[in-house]
């Protein structure tokens, strides 16, 4: 209970009485590890991220749980209860991949009309939310908030389905992300959502590379054997 105590009161301090939150802080880290985990398709990614959002929730209900800062941003609350939900379904999926075929899982374009109705979702569940988030007092502009919480959705649900281009939601999440918290006074967030914003074009260009290594190798296997063996013998 006193550790629990502490890390709930502990703050890095600042002069000119700026602090952050040790929770947001290691909640953070606890979020890029989880990246570059899934960058490598470690299953260890998945409750290494769900550690964090849990610490990650405590923060942005800032007036549930008596934060100096009392700023809600629900939004950013929402998807953390969203990414522990979704990582639940990728942790498993990964693990019972990796059990029956020894990875975690293959990189795989997703068809067009599989983008296309990401899209839809993204823009459509943006406006959805937005009047819901701003009844229930989340912070200005409210659409970022949405926009945030329906792009953490979609990228989590496409990290655990292996598509490549969840890496990109996850650019979208962040060109939005950083403006706006750091205009709520999420300082730590909003300097790890610039570090998260050129880590998952890492990400991204590295499940690439896998997906295209992938399919040249399966490429030349089919040639080797569309040909016939020249060592038959002839009668």
């Amino acid at each position: 209970m006193d550790l629990l105590q502490w890390l709930f009161n502990a703050r890095i301090e600042f002069a000119g009485g700026q602090f952050l939150l040790l929770r947001e802080v290691l909640g953070n880290v606890f979020g890029l590890l989880s990246a570059l985990g899934g960058m490598r398709r470690k299953v260890w990614a998945w409750p290494i991220g769900i550690a964090g959002n849990l610490l990650l929730l405590t923060v942005f209900l800032g007036t549930v749980f008596g934060n100096p800062n009392s700023v809600d941003l629900l939004g950013q609350a929402g998807r953390q209860i969203m990414f522990i939900a979704t990582s639940i379904y990728g942790w498993v999926r990964w693990r019972q991949a990796k059990q029956e075929g020894g990875t975690a899982v293959e990189p795989e374009w997703a068809s067009w009309g599989t983008r296309a109705l990401l899209l839809v979702a993204l823009v459509g569940g943006t406006a959805a939310l937005t009047p819901i988030f701003r009844a229930l007092g989340s912070y200005e502009p409210v659409w970022a908030d949405a926009w945030i919480f329906m792009g953490s959705l979609l990228a989590t649900f496409g990290m655990a389905k292996g598509w490549v281009e969840f890496w990109l939601i996850w650019v979208a999440v962040d060109i939005v992300g950083v403006p706006l918290l750091w205009s709520a006074g999420y300082y730590a967030s909003a300097f790890m959502y610039v570090f998260y914003g050129a880590f998952t074009l890492i990400g991204f260009f590295v499940w690439w590379r896998v997906r295209n290594k992938r399919d040249a190798e399966e490429q030349r296997v089919t040639v080797e054997t569309a040909h016939l063996d020249p060592t038959v013998r002839r009668r």
